[in-house]
């Protein structure tokens, strides 16, 4: 089984850091051969940016013979943003933040926002991993079980909507929904193939409980809209610093790689080390800023819109008009829910009609009891908070086919 996690977008790239796992990958199952085991199955698991890199590794095998000699079971993305990270926006405002956040994070940034230029494709990686004639998607097909879970709330990291590769987001507004959940997974997996379902109407709330809500609202703000107005400029600054650094880092590391004398320097090391905090913390606002970015949605007869003909995941159906965030309709003659389409690009688009052609067990995750559900779908720590994503191991570990 091979195993790789990626918890942050520090990576120098998909593909320079999938052909690297790829040769670690072989390199095991060598060394295994030679000590006398013999290997007939093998699953990938991976976690946030490291699924990407895991789909980049699974067409490298396959481009290799090595599925020819052993057999492809499992492979689970937890959280991984198949589809990028940049916010559904339209307009100006899908270039100036999209464009300025895919130039804060080195070339794993560039690639994640889909601007990147793969070897000489004239394409995004993210695009190649998911052309439907390429080793990548032939190789991902050869899997007994493809599955999926993300998380519905509360990812700063990587939303629903890539996560899921959806088109549609039914959790923008999660209290107009209703759950519907799978039994025995105490309330934190979503049935996939019935994921939300119409709410019944609350009762309407007296003006004095509705005037008190909107007050104890504005008083809970104020203290954050005031820290944001000091922090952002000093933090921005200290941000896109941090990020010329890493770029400039980055691709030293690049280059070595590719001349072979990616050795390792004790000083660089150590000065690395003392910068992590930095770049955390510089991470982290970003995963905020871009959190607070509220995603636009296409309107009936948009150029840009998907294809009718596109599938969309079980139990949900895109909107094709433009309506109100987290609006929810029923679909007249069945119970799906039909949700307005995302402002996606059509690379984007083509990417959900690829993947959900090759087939994916989707599961979507709510997380409770934790603000930040990235770190805790994994339990990346252990914390009482994180205590939710271990019904998610306890899902995985139910589903995994031996």
């Amino acid at each position: 089984m091979a195993k790789r996690n990626a918890g942050s977008f520090t990576y120098d790239g998909v593909d320079t850091g999938g052909e690297r796992v790829a040769s670690e990958v072989e390199q095991k199952l060598e060394e295994l051969e030679h000590d006398g085991h013999v290997i007939k199955k093998i699953s990938f698991i991976g976690y946030s940016h490291g699924g990407l890199v895991a789909r980049f590794v699974v067409g490298l095998l396959y481009s290799r013979g090595v599925f020819d000699k052993i057999r492809p079971v499992n492979f689970t993305t937890f959280a991984t943003p198949h589809l990028g990270v940049r916010t559904p926006l339209k307009g100006y405002h899908s270039h100036i933040w999209n464009i300025l956040g895919a130039r804060t994070l080195s070339m794993s940034g560039r690639q994640l926002f889909g601007i990147d230029k793969f070897r000489d494709t004239g394409r995004s990686v993210l695009a190649v991993l998911a052309d439907p004639d390429s080793i990548f998607i032939k190789g991902l097909a050869l899997f007994q079980q493809r599955s999926l879970y993300a998380n519905v709330v509360n990812d700063r990291t990587v939303t629903y909507y890539t996560a899921g590769i959806s088109q549609t987001d039914p959790f923008v507004k999660p209290e107009n929904v209703k759950m519907n959940y799978e039994s025995g997974y105490a309330d934190v997996i979503l049935d996939g193939s019935f994921p939300v379902s119409e709410k019944e109407p609350a009762a309407p709330q007296a003006l004095s409980q509705r005037l008190l809500s909107t007050t104890q609202t504005i008083v809970t703000r104020v203290p954050i809209v005031g820290f944001l107005a000091v922090f952002i400029p000093i933090g921005t600054t200290l941000f896109l610093v941090n990020s010329a650094v890493q770029s400039f880092r980055s691709s030293q590391r690049i280059a070595l790689h590719e001349s072979g004398r990616a050795g390792i320097n004790i000083q660089q090391y150590r000065i690395g080390n003392m910068i992590n905090a930095v770049r955390r913390e510089a991470e982290d606002m970003f995963e905020n800023l871009n959190n607070t970015q509220e995603s636009d949605y296409l309107a009936a007869g948009s150029e840009d819109m998907a294809s009718p003909t596109q599938p969309t995941s079980p139990g949900l159906r895109r909107k094709d008009t433009e309506s109100e965030v987290g609006s929810v309709e029923k679909r007249k003659g069945g119970n799906a829910l039909e949700f307005p389409t995302l402002a996606l690009t059509q690379e984007q688009f083509k990417m959900i009609e690829a993947l959900d052609n090759v087939g994916f067990k989707k599961h979507p995750v709510y997380i409770h009891n934790h603000r930040h559900s990235h770190a805790a779908i994994i339990v990346r720590m252990d914390k009482k908070s994180f205590e939710e994503g271990r019904v998610v191991i306890r899902h995985w570990l139910d589903n995994f086919t031996l």
